[in-house]
């Protein structure tokens, strides 16, 4: 009899130390996914200094180009610097990244178990961090994008331990 009067101890002060550690858990997850969408915020307004800068640079070289080459076409070298100026936005990115924060948070206030659905999540969040900084051409983007990876490789980590 005493041993179960023990084990029952045990059994509360388990789920106990269990709940407490799932709070604090979920408090760091929350806190990491706010400083994502700080860096999201960053790197919008980074990628929106970047496209105006970007937009006179294509103007001058197009500009230069057409200027010193008597057979080009101006409708093909504009489509071309059109490809280039697509391939390097990063609105789409940021986007995700900003619904992934959303999808995180959301899960966070679910009942249930989460920790497979965050997993996959931190691949998504992966995945875009990685395609910024590869379209960032520039510092600033590049820097805010290698930021955003640490964030989330320390994040990935904290959810491997979400049931």
């Amino acid at each position: 009899a005493a041993l179960l009067a023990d084990l029952d101890r045990l059994i509360d002060d388990f789920t106990a130390m269990r709940a407490a550690e799932g709070a604090a858990l979920e408090a760091l997850l929350r806190d990491q996914l706010a400083q994502i969408a700080d860096l999201v915020k960053d790197a919008a307004r980074a990628a929106e200094a970047r496209r105006e800068h970007m937009a006179e640079s294509l103007r001058a070289n197009l500009a230069r180009v057409l200027d010193n080459s008597e057979g080009a076409d101006p409708d093909r070298v504009a489509q071309e610097l059109a490809m280039i100026a697509v391939k390097s936005d990063v609105r789409e990115e940021l986007d995700r990244l900003s619904a992934h924060v959303e999808a995180a948070r959301a899960l966070l206030d679910a009942d249930g178990p989460i920790g497979r659905k965050l997993d996959f999540l931190m691949q998504e969040f992966n995945r875009e961090a990685n395609t910024l900084c590869s379209k960032s051409q520039s510092t600033p983007l590049t820097r805010i994008g290698l930021d955003l990876k640490h964030v989330i490789d320390q994040m990935r980590e904290q959810v491997q331990n979400v049931e």
